[in-house]
């Protein structure tokens, strides 16, 4: 079962575990942000639509890229009740200097942040020097683990789910 399955069925909402249109359209490279935001914006829209849900009671989040670029639609004013990022990627691998953090200011709903103890993406230390830039709520949860927390699926969604149940 997925995270978004269990946290779905835990919480009894509906989830939409979405794939970006590069993945859609078979290639390996991400898409740039401008484009994966917009999905972002127009996936959340039509789900909101399906299931009568008001924007601002969605909880959005992903793992990694999919977190990173839920976090920057949110900072561009796309409403919800919390966002859940689970890996995200504070860096590139071996490269801290390059920074993921310049919107983080203006995410001020409640965030959730999953992460793995041994995380290349950004380890706990790195993590704990820049989420204070984060102006709404942020509760952390450090898993035994690297970026993806392998294996770590029911741990991962029991957080949110425990987070989640608490907004």
């Amino acid at each position: 079962m997925t995270v978004a399955e269990a946290v779905g069925s835990a919480l009894g909402i509906p989830v939409l575990r979405l794939d970006f249109p590069a993945r859609l359209a078979g290639r390996r490279a991400p898409d740039r942000a401008p484009v994966a935001v917009a999905h972002v914006h127009e996936q959340a829209a039509a789900f909101c639509a399906e299931h009568r849900i008001e924007p601002d009671a969605l909880l959005l989040g992903g793992r990694s890229y999919g977190g990173r670029m839920c976090s920057m639609a949110v900072a561009e004013g796309l409403p919800c009740a919390g966002l859940a990022l689970l890996s995200y990627p504070l860096h590139p691998p071996g490269k801290p200097e390059r920074l993921r953090v310049e919107h983080f200011g203006a995410l001020v709903v409640p965030v959730l942040w999953v992460s793995g103890e041994r995380d290349p993406f950004g380890r706990p230390d790195e993590v704990d020097a820049h989420v204070g830039a984060i102006p709404g709520p942020v509760t952390r949860v450090h898993l035994p683990g690297a970026h993806d927390v392998r294996g770590k699926d029911a741990e991962v969604a029991a957080a949110v789910v425990d987070w989640a149940a608490r907004l």
